[in-house]
């Protein structure tokens, strides 16, 4: 039994001495009833909405265990539809009740086994630390707040308080606990006509209708839909667009005479299109009924915003919601590595005819060709941390996996290109064949003078791997390292010192003779260096990519680049650094420890450039001009977070920062700054903590680039639950 109106997703009956039937689904329509019948006799039932949209719904009904048949009718006017029938048999119910119970075992034991795996591994990981802090020298009086951190983290490994995005389960739970929708619809000041753009082309009934009827309920209703049917050859494809046509006077269609592809109908939708804005939408997907809404609320705050776009997500063919794509805030190199935005796309119109549309020739790009030529128009961009759009998974369809579409892939790269060549940037793009996104990498005409400035005390080992690999792997040429010697005592640093002053022309070490301060220490270099671009560089790393320089003064000396930083691995090739998340366990952390080094991350971000909140100055590169700018290192931060602050005051005079994974550097970890077995690590660290907090309590709390559905424990997973709040912490 199949009908437009309505989709099931589950049904089933539990229970052995008391059955109860469960149906859960979507309804399309607004006025129904449900009837429950059981051998023909009328039933009770009780009926729940999910989701806050009306639609989404959970029936329950119980009846004795004698009843046979269980039947479900929906009743629209003068209409009854069946919309299941179900036998009831005992040894079905006594089946299912045994298999749950072996579900709770299993479950059980699989608990009791992640707490094994937990525990285990907080504790090889404490004594690791214990071992690289302290040699197991503790002070008596910290032994206390180890082993409470030692409690907590177990606790929280093994009680698993992350949902995976990517599982279906743990995405529906997220949903129903989290997910926050507009439930009063206040009247707004400025109304502005948003045209939605539709191309058509033989498309199932019943996935256009459910396209159209999701923009119809519509909470704000100052819309129109322009419809380009691209000459389709299915009947029931026109016959529906006629329908709506009927229907609202508000949904337009024209009929193309000759198929022109996706970007002619859109354009020919553009050409329709009577309003302020145009919103882009695919004939089989749905929006939110508060989509517009939550747009044009947007706009009621700014007028001057030219392009609003949205998180989205995919819903199977039962309805069924998954895969969530929670976007940064306006990244313009992200957006150089894959378009990221996609849908809910709302822009101004006039911004969209000034560059021409949609063009011809760039299908299965259509749309990232045009962002591209928008955001080289406006930055008034806004994103809205909420999911309004839902593609439709369908076969076919790139919503499902990028190789259905795989012209789409060399369609991008065109288009990236373009916009390039546009912008008279010279870059070459090659596509990344794990994430299938883009890297582009800068053309430099002239090398500038780049300053390599590595602190260290003794450690002449460590240090002249770190100098080794940089002299016989580093093809950039243009470049000179200083080191700042900060209170070496033994006779081979400095025998190290002398072999490299005498090998290399472009070596030279500068004396900072006083107590430790990362931040004094390397701002001492900066101004007494030559160099047009800084790269900060610890002396416990190892260069692995020949072109490392070269790459990342290529994107560094782009005006709009802030910091530069690469992927950092430990010894042992899994992720140390892969960009820095504001409010992440705190003020601040590394995104992806731990992780594979061939681990490809969310959307590439292991693979391909991201713009993130910051870099790590364990190893980054900028353009001098932009450090003096925003004022060199903090110097009231001595130790922690001076590279994150450094992060934040360029985000704040419009700068970006930049991750660029496709650099490997091995980084071994602050070896050079020996043990520290008394408290003062600990107060020094939650004083800087609270220097942070103080002065960036908005940016860590609100990181423009890691979205706000996200979990504040872990990188890039939802909270199961409630969540911990951070802030100003007791010295």
């Amino acid at each position: 039994m199949h009908y437009d109106f309505i989709g099931i997703n589950n049904q089933v009956i539990n229970g052995v001495k008391n059955p109860m039937l469960t149906i859960s689904g979507t309804i399309l329509k607004a006025n129904y009833e449900f009837l429950v019948l059981c051998d023909g006799k009328k039933n009770d039932f009780v009926l729940n909405y999910i989701n806050g949209n009306g639609r989404d719904f959970v029936l329950n009904t119980a009846f004795s265990r004698k009843v046979k048949i269980i039947e479900v009718y929906v009743i629209i006017g003068d209409e009854k539809y069946l919309i299941s029938k179900l036998n009831n048999k005992s040894i079905r119910r006594i089946l299912r009740k045994f298999k749950n119970m072996a579900t709770k075992v299993v479950k059980a034991i699989a608990k009791f086994c992640h707490y094994i795996k937990a525990t285990t591994i907080t504790f090889f990981r404490g004594i690791r630390f214990l071992w690289r802090e302290h040699h197991f020298l503790v002070p008596p009086k910290m032994w206390k707040k180890y082993w409470r951190d030692f409690k907590k983290r177990t606790a929280e490994r093994a009680e698993q308080i992350f949902n995976d995005p990517f599982d279906v389960d743990d995405y529906n739970d997220w949903i129903n606990n989290f997910e926050r929708r507009e439930t009063e619809f206040k009247k707004l000041n400025y109304n502005p006509l948003i045209s939605i753009l539709i191309p058509v082309y033989n498309i199932n009934k019943t996935l256009l209708s459910n396209c159209l009827d999701s923009i119809l309920k519509q909470k704000y209703e100052k819309f129109e839909v322009c419809l380009v049917d691209d000459c389709s050859t299915k009947k029931e494809t026109k016959e529906t667009l006629e329908k709506y046509a009927k229907k609202d006077k508000r949904i337009r269609v024209q009929y193309r005479k000759e198929n022109g592809n996706i970007s002619a109908a859109t354009n020919d939708a553009l050409r329709m299109a009577k309003g302020e804005f145009v919103a882009l939408a695919d004939d089989d997907d749905e929006i939110t009924e508060d989509a517009l809404y939550e747009v044009v609320k947007v706009l009621n705050q700014n007028k001057k915003l030219d392009f609003i776009y949205s998180d989205e997500d995919k819903i199977d063919s039962n309805g069924k919601r998954q895969n969530p794509n929670f976007k940064p805030d306006w990244s313009p190199d992200t957006l150089l590595s894959l378009n990221y935005i996609c849908h809910l796309s709302v822009i101004r119109k006039k911004i969209v005819d000034e560059v021409g549309g949609f063009t011809v020739g760039l299908e299965g790009a259509q749309d990232y060709d045009l962002f591209l030529k928008v955001t080289e128009k406006t930055q008034n961009i806004y994103h809205i941390p909420k999911i309004l759009y839902h593609w439709r998974m369908i076969k076919g369809s790139t919503s499902m996996k990028i190789d259905n579409k795989s012209y789409a892939l060399q369609a991008g790269k065109k288009a990236l290109e373009n916009a390039l060549k546009r912008r008279k940037i010279a870059a070459d793009v090659e596509i990344d064949e794990v994430s299938t996104y883009y890297k582009v990498t800068y053309k430099i005409k002239k090398e500038p003078l780049v300053s390599i400035i590595i602190p260290t005390k003794d450690y002449a080992e460590t240090l002249d791997t770190c100098l080794k690999s940089i002299y016989k792997k580093t093809t950039y040429k243009n470049y000179e390292v200083i080191v700042v010697n900060n209170n070496s005592e033994k006779e081979e640093t400095f025998a190290l010192f002398e072999e490299y002053k005498k090998e290399y022309k472009n070596f030279k070490v500068i004396d900072a003779n006083y107590e430790f301060n990362y931040s004094k220490i390397n701002n001492q270099a900066i101004n007494q260096c030559k160099g047009e671009f800084i790269c900060l560089l610890n002396n416990d790393t190892e260069i692995i990519s020949d072109d490392w320089l070269k790459v990342m003064v290529g994107y560094a000396m782009q005006p709009h680049v802030g910091t530069v930083g690469p992927k950092l691995l430990y010894p042992d090739n899994t992720v140390q650094h892969g960009g820095i998340i504001l409010g992440l366990g705190g003020v601040a952390s590394h995104a992806y420890i731990g992780a594979g080094r061939t681990d490809p991350g969310i959307y590439g971000r292991l693979k391909v450039p991201y713009n993130y909140a910051g870099v790590t100055a364990a190893c980054l590169v900028i353009e001098k001009r932009k450090m003096l700018e925003v004022g060199l290192l903090e110097e009231d931060l001595k130790v922690a977070y001076n590279d994150v602050d450094l992060n934040i005051k360029l985000l704040k005079k419009g700068y970006y920062n930049l991750f660029v994974p496709q650099i490997e550097i091995y980084h071994f970890e602050s070896k050079s700054r020996g043990l520290d077995t008394t408290l003062e690590k600990l107060k020094r660290f939650n004083k800087e903590q609270n220097y942070m907090w103080k002065k960036w309590e908005n940016y860590i709390r609100h990181d423009p680039f890691y979205n706000e559905n996200y979990s504040k424990r872990g990188w890039f997973v939802l909270d199961r639950n409630e969540v911990i709040e951070y802030g100003i912490i007791d010295e």
